[in-house]
């Protein structure tokens, strides 16, 4: 069960905005992830609690930032509840998308379990619901996913295969790389892997 943290800054001017404290494991029936975020100075400022089946579906989302909330699943699309900090207004969407996404590096593992992709040149198309931050606002996005490579490195613990992806915006055509190691990521932009307690899971 790998525990860590990861630092999260604004990826063009690479002001920091959190600091996520996270653990994950794999089961029989998926993956689930729970974080706690603090603020630089130390404040709560929100939390994630994300629950994958085996296909790499989100059966349960919990995020919290703000005093905002949303829950969701995989449901015709994914649908999801977004509840404001008073508690008096909630609002329910639906969108024929594949999977959810947003700032937590979870997101990125969970966008690639939901596609298995093996090396290759070719692109694969994904539309997902991000949840903005601060207040939470859903948006839907579509990206085109590339496993560029794939290499075993060696560690004290044993081989760590380590993918490197290519993620394309498809409304804009920016693109940026993603490097993961099993359920934990080591870079992209705007996060930075901090501290880890024990070795990345291995996805059967």
């Amino acid at each position: 069960m790998p525990r860590g943290r990861y630092s999260l800054h604004d990826p063009h001017d690479h002001t920091p905005l959190a600091e996520e404290h996270f653990h994950c494991a794999v089961g029989p029936s998926g993956w689930r992830y729970v974080s706690q975020l603090t603020t630089p100075s130390g404040d709560h400022q929100g939390s994630l609690d994300l629950t994958l089946d085996e296909l790499g579906r989100p059966i349960r989302l919990e995020l919290h930032a703000a005093a905002w909330q949303v829950r969701g699943a995989a449901l015709d699309g994914v649908t999801w509840v977004r509840t404001d900090p008073a508690g008096t207004d909630a609002s329910e969407g639906n969108v024929r998308a594949h999977a959810f996404t947003g700032t937590s590096p979870a997101f990125l593992i969970a966008t690639t379990r939901l596609l298995r992709l093996t090396p290759s040149s070719a692109g694969t198309r994904v539309r997902l619901v991000a949840f903005t931050d601060p207040v939470l606002a859903p948006r839907t996005v579509d990206q085109s996913w590339t496993l560029l490579n794939r290499e075993a490195h060696a560690t004290d613990s044993g081989p760590l295969t380590v993918d490197e992806y290519q993620v394309t915006a498809l409304d804009t055509g920016e693109q940026h790389s993603v490097h993961i190691a099993g359920d934990v990521v080591l870079a992209a932009p705007g996060i930075e892997l901090e501290d880890l307690e024990s070795p990345p899971s291995v996805f059967p």
